[in-house]
């Protein structure tokens, strides 16, 4: 009788053990491979993440605590200042519009104005145009060119300072350098300070020599354009006003837009060589020649004690320069040109 055959029963299949990312292998039971419902492992990340987040704002704390002090405090309590009657002694007393409608009514402040346009209409083009200029020239190869960038660009840094600001005064006075200078060339003597027409234009002079920072972004800019455009251009036999007109230009746009910004908003904020160039006895120039609407906000703020018109003069400001900022932001998508996903 043959001995019966009985088979052993298949073992039970191994469960499969899932790769998680950190290269470890898990249970295939647990999920996603991790860690099981409930396990330590899973309630860390969240708490991780929140320790991260306070460290953050802990090293952040400082610039919050300035901006929140020094700048949105400042700005909400000047709002409410605008409608009040302040001097910066007695409590402030609330008069609604009469400070807007008192400084429309003002013959000085549409001095000041009108000034501040003509400075901001005049300046601003001519010292783009010495930075893109002179960027145009530092870009080619040369000897000496990092001394070149630099003493170019020195009169950034020091040209809104104090001591420059005398200084140019007294280049610009009669009799002293300048004076000197357009008498050799037959022009009329008496320097510049002291004549209301031409002091603003001594202010021109000093703001196109800052030249040194928009030339900086326009070389960097200048850098980016590909050379095999240029060479293109050359072989078809492009003129160099056109390969400027038709290459650089269209490339360095972006940059051309982001100068012209900065440059514009900066303008609009000039006061302390306004208020120094122009200080001959009287605040801002003779006959207000250097009556910039800042020097004209701070005379009233804190010559004439009436901190309320002030607020209401900055406000005024601060929307003008909104609205001008906002007209560049709109003009730009007709002259700016930016690469296919770049805006």
């Amino acid at each position: 009788m043959g001995a019966a055959v009985t088979s052993a029963p298949n073992p039970a299949p191994r469960p499969e053990r899932a790769t998680r990312r950190d290269g470890e292998t898990a249970p295939a039971g647990s999920p996603s491979g991790g860690c099981p419902p409930g396990a330590p492992g899973r309630t860390a990340r969240p708490h991780r993440a929140r320790r991260e987040n306070l460290a953050g704002y802990l090293f952040m704390s400082p610039w919050i605590a300035g901006f929140l002090l020094l700048t949105a405090g400042p700005m909400v309590a000047s709002l409410y200042f605008a409608f009040t009657d302040y001097n910066l002694f007695d409590a402030p007393k609330w008069i609604g519009l009469d400070n807007f409608t008192e400084m429309f009514g003002d013959a000085r402040w549409r001095t000041s104005v009108e000034i501040t346009g003509w400075y901001v209409v005049i300046g601003t083009p001519l010292k783009l145009a010495a930075a893109l200029g002179v960027a145009l020239l530092l870009n080619q190869s040369r000897r000496g060119q990092g001394f070149y960038r630099a003493a170019f660009y020195a009169p950034s840094l020091i040209g809104a300072s104090v001591s420059i600001a005398i200084v140019w005064r007294a280049i610009f006075s009669d009799g002293a350098a300048v004076d000197r200078a357009q008498q050799v060339f037959g022009m009329e003597a008496g320097g510049w300070i002291g004549d209301p027409d031409r002091i603003i234009y001594a202010l021109v002079a000093l703001t196109v020599w800052q030249f040194g920072a928009p030339m900086v972004i326009f070389l960097a800019g200048l850098k980016q354009v590909p050379r095999e455009l240029y060479e293109a251009a050359q072989v078809d036999g492009a003129s160099p006003w056109r390969r400027f007109w038709h290459i650089t230009l269209p490339m360095i746009s972006p940059v051309l837009f982001f100068n012209v910004l900065l440059e514009t908003i900066h303008s609009f904020q000039i006061f302390g060589s306004a208020y120094i160039i122009g200080s001959q006895g009287n605040a801002c120039g003779p006959a207000d020649g250097t009556l910039v609407y800042t020097c004209y906000l701070y005379i009233q703020g804190f010559e004439n004690s009436r901190m309320g018109l002030a607020s209401a003069m900055a406000w005024m400001l601060l929307l003008a320069v909104g609205l001008v900022t906002a007209v560049l932001f709109w003009s730009q998508r007709r002259w700016v040109h930016y690469e296919e996903g770049a805006r």
